[in-house]
């Protein structure tokens, strides 16, 4: 995994651009991912851990009708929380990760029910500033087999999601450089 965290913070720091991490069940260890890259505090803000509901409202801003209606293993949760964190560490990218480890259910959810999502600087489909994405993962495997797999997933979603940005920024510099058709 630890090659995902550093493809991250290179590209990342290649940007100039920063990353902010909120998480529930994975418990601190995508930034332990993170910061075992050397060179990670050039790109790396922090990250929150709100393991308690009540901590995704109080500290995140996840809106608290979503999680009294629906708990904290919900794919809007998740974007929330990753807007969230970038707002709230003042971060380029926000990631967050949620969902059910076990060895029991949550929030009505089966054991390995998980939601990784990402936000960042890009502009969203309603034309506000801030782009995100949500993966909705069906795992399966023990506590710590969920927890790692989250992990390597949350980074996977970003790598995506700065492919992504790479490619929608190159089209829109060959269109200028071909006189704008």
């Amino acid at each position: 995994m630890n090659h995902l965290a550093g493809e991250v913070l290179r590209l990342l720091g290649a940007r100039g651009q920063t990353l902010a991490v909120a998480e529930s069940l994975t418990g601190g260890l995508v930034a332990s991912e993170i910061t075992a890259v050397p060179g990670a505090s050039r790109v790396f803000r922090g990250s929150v851990t709100t393991y308690a509901t009540d901590l995704k409202r109080q500290v995140l801003g996840v809106d608290g009708a979503l999680l009294e209606a629906r708990g904290a293993v919900d794919p809007q949760v998740a974007a929330q929380m990753a807007a969230g964190v970038r707002t709230a560490l003042g971060a380029d990218w926000g990631l967050a990760t949620t969902g059910v480890a076990g060895p029991e259910s949550q929030d009505g959810q089966p054991v390995g029910t998980v939601f990784v999502a990402v936000h960042g600087p890009s502009e969203g489909v309603s034309g506000e500033p801030g782009g995100g994405k949500v993966a909705a993962l069906r795992l399966n495997g023990d506590r710590g087999e969920i927890r790692r797999e989250s992990v390597r997933s949350v980074l996977a979603l970003l790598l995506e999601e700065l492919a992504g940005e790479q490619i929608g920024n190159a089209r829109a510099q060959d269109t200028e450089q071909n006189g704008g058709t």
